[in-house]
């Protein structure tokens, strides 16, 4: 049986499909960027989602050198900037991000930073006051660098963390960083997450005496 209580000294967390929903901006994007390679969109899509656009188009576009896919993510970066149709907060990511405020969490996002303001400004939800962002780290997830970054920024060991992850390669990254992990959302349900709840609307959040977390579950 998974735990229905966590605790931890602190929380990093993903952004898009944890907090904030962008499928819509992302998917079109996405898809244009897959038409004009004549990719099929679903084999894009199928692994897209957690990772850097760039770490993407290497996977699907082995050819290619790292300069041009760096080029190309730049102007998809721009795209999705201008693009914030559709882009609202994940059910219950208010109350939860109310919940941390003047405790220690940190944001540990693919996106770069531009990006990440945009969408936190877009669903009106307040940016954590860590942020690792796709400029702060030489790897994109799966590699485990950003949340091991975040742990260090916040002053705990990683075993002291929890991360609240939806995609696959987030998932992966957050255990690879020796960390415990809270699956957000159906795509996480697949990835063997510490504790996997349908959205942050299942998470209560409280702080001890001793100032670290205690994360409650419910069904």
């Amino acid at each position: 049986m998974p735990p229905t209580t966590l605790r931890a000294a602190g929380l990093l967390l993903d952004m898009d499909g944890t907090l904030v929903n962008s499928d819509a901006v992302v998917e079109r994007c996405w898809r244009r960027w897959a038409a004009k390679h004549n990719l099929d969109p679903a084999d894009v899509l199928g692994i897209m989602h957690g990772r850097q656009g760039h770490a993407t188009m290497a996977a699907l576009l082995p050819h290619r050198s790292a300069a041009e896919n760096l080029a190309e993510n730049a102007l998809l970066i721009a795209e999705e900037i201008a693009d914030t149709d559709g882009v609202v907060p994940v059910p219950g990511a208010p109350a939860f991000l109310a919940a941390l405020q003047g405790h220690p969490h940190a944001l540990v996002t693919s996106a770069n930073e531009n990006l990440a303001l945009t969408r936190m400004s877009a669903t009106g939800l307040p940016l954590p006051p860590v942020l690792v962002t796709a400029e702060r780290v030489s790897a994109s997830k799966p590699d485990p660098e950003g949340f091991l970054k975040g742990a260090a920024e916040l002053g705990f060991a990683p075993a002291d963390c929890v991360v609240f992850e939806d995609a696959e390669v987030g998932i992966a990254a957050a255990k690879a960083a020796g960390m415990r992990v809270v699956g957000v959302g159906p795509r996480a349900a697949a990835q063997e997450p510490t504790v996997h709840v349908r959205s942050l609307e299942q998470v209560t959040v409280e702080v001890g005496a001793d100032g670290g977390f205690v994360l409650t579950f419910t069904a």
